[in-house]
């Protein structure tokens, strides 16, 4: 259990500082990655709703202490979409290489337009509609063409953080 915990806090870490760092300064038309969406999403397809959500409120109250603005809306959109992506999960019944980059998309899509119309509802969005409905669907192409990167590597982290089995007792007569 210690070590899921530090796996997954090391993943949240990791997409912090490689989203307030590297991708920070990589636009695609203007717009940067969110990977605390990534990683929710990621996380939640693999693990299941629960699992998600505990990540997607991890991961999205970590990135409101460094926004400026209200604390706990970007926990509350990961949140939910943390869950919502682990229930989808149930639903997909044939495995495909392309299914987390598509459910990546769709995810990031959504859960930025989630955002924003929270954020508007709170007073905190200026831009138009137009904007934002550009910046919701580039953050979902964007999240798409980072997922084949950090898709294999947190199922493997998640992988290895498993408990392993106990081994049978080998009887000695």
């Amino acid at each position: 259990m210690l070590r899921r915990v530090l796996t997954i806090t090391a993943m949240v870490i990791t997409g912090l500082l490689l989203q307030s760092t590297v991708f920070s300064q990589m636009k695609l038309l203007g717009v940067k990655p969110e990977l605390m969406y990534l990683v929710t999403i990621l996380v939640a397809v693999l693990e299941g709703p629960q699992e998600g959500a505990v990540v997607g409120f991890a991961a999205g109250l970590a990135q409101d202490f460094m926004l400026p603005g209200p604390k706990g809306l970007t926990a509350l959109t990961l949140t939910l979409l943390g869950y919502t992506m682990g229930l989808a999960r149930d639903y997909i019944t044939s495995p495909s290489p392309l299914l987390p980059t598509i459910l990546v998309a769709v995810g990031t899509t959504a859960g930025v337009i989630f955002y924003e119309i929270a954020g508007f509802l709170l007073g905190q969005l200026d831009v138009s509609l137009f904007e934002a409905t550009k910046i919701a669907l580039l953050t979902g192409v964007y999240g798409a063409l980072l997922a084949p990167v950090f898709y294999p590597l947190i199922r493997r982290a998640l992988e290895g953080s498993r408990g392993h089995r106990a081994r049978p007792v080998r009887s000695r007569f």
